[in-house]
C-alpha cells in the first residue's frame, strides 16, 4: 500500500473537458496534469497526426480513414462539435507546456524513426506505449526513450513481455489491477500506470494498491477524489 500520489495523465487531453486529442484540449489538460497522453498515427500524406481512430466518422463525421487522408483533407475538417482541427504530432509537441510531460502511443508499426524525431526536438520528457510488442522494439531501435507496454488481459504474460522488451512501465486497464500485480510489477522494476478512469469509483482502490500513474478522462477525477 502507498500513500503516494499517482501521476495524473490526461488521456487523450481528457474527453470529458474538451475535444480528444486536440490543441485545445492539451492546452487546458496542461494546467492540472503531468502528463498528457496522445495518440500518433501516419496520415495518407505521411506526416504522423494526433487521432486515435483509424476511422474518420466517429470524431470527423466523413467518411474515410486516417492512412488514406492526406493532412490538407484532415485538417479542413473540425473535431467533433469544435472549433479545433487534427494537429501533427509536431504541432501537438509545440503546444504542451515543456514541463508537461508526453505519452504517446504509438498507432502503427512504421513510425517511430518520425515520432522520435519530433521527440528528440521537443524539451517534454516524453513516454513511448503501444498495444504491440513489435511497435516498441521497432521504437526502441531508433531511440532510448522510456517505453510502456499497454494491456487490456492476460497480466502475467504482459508483465513478462514488458520486462522482455525492456520496458519502464505496464499499462494495464485499471480492472486488472491489484496489491498484489502491482507489487509484483514494481519487483521487476515497471511502474504502473493504469487506464482508463471515468468515475471517481476505482480512483481510491487504485491509489491504495499502489499504483503510479492513472490515466483519466478528466483531470477532477483525480484532483477532486
Amino acid at each position: 500500500m502507498t500513500t503516494d500520489t499517482p501521476t495524473l495523465i490526461a488521456h487523450r487531453g481528457c474527453p470529458l473537458r474538451g475535444p480528444e486529442n486536440t490543441l485545445a484540449a492539451f492546452r487546458a489538460a496542461a494546467d492540472h496534469a503531468d502528463v498528457i497522453e496522445l495518440d500518433a498515427r501516419r496520415c495518407g500524406s505521411g506526416e504522423v497526426v494526433v487521432f486515435h481512430d483509424d476511422g474518420l466518422d466517429r470524431l470527423l463525421g466523413v467518411e474515410g480513414t486516417v492512412a488514406e487522408t492526406d493532412l490538407t483533407e484532415l485538417q479542413s475538417h473540425t473535431v467533433l462539435d469544435s472549433s479545433e482541427t487534427v494537429p501533427t504530432l509536431a504541432e501537438a509537441f509545440e503546444a504542451i507546456p515543456d514541463h508537461v510531460a508526453v505519452n504517446v502511443e504509438l498507432k502503427g508499426l512504421d513510425i517511430a524513426e518520425d515520432v522520435a524525431s519530433v521527440v528528440t526536438e521537443a524539451t517534454n520528457e516524453a513516454l513511448i506505449s503501444s498495444f504491440a510488442p513489435g511497435a516498441l522494439r521497432g521504437y526502441a531501435s531508433v531511440a532510448d526513450d522510456p517505453t510502456a507496454l499497454i494491456t487490456a488481459a492476460n497480466w502475467t504474460p504482459a508483465v513478462e513481455t514488458a520486462v522482455e522488451l525492456g520496458c519502464d512501465a505496464i499499462h494495464p486497464q485499471h480492472e486488472l489491477v491489484s496489491e498484489t500485480r502491482v507489487e509484483t510489477a514494481h519487483d521487476h522494476d515497471l511502474d504502473v500506470n493504469c487506464w482508463t478512469i471515468r468515475e471517481t469509483g476505482p480512483v481510491d482502490g487504485l491509489r491504495e494498491a499502489g499504483v503510479d500513474g492513472l490515466i483519466v478522462d478528466d483531470w477532477a477525477l483525480v484532483e477532486d477524489a
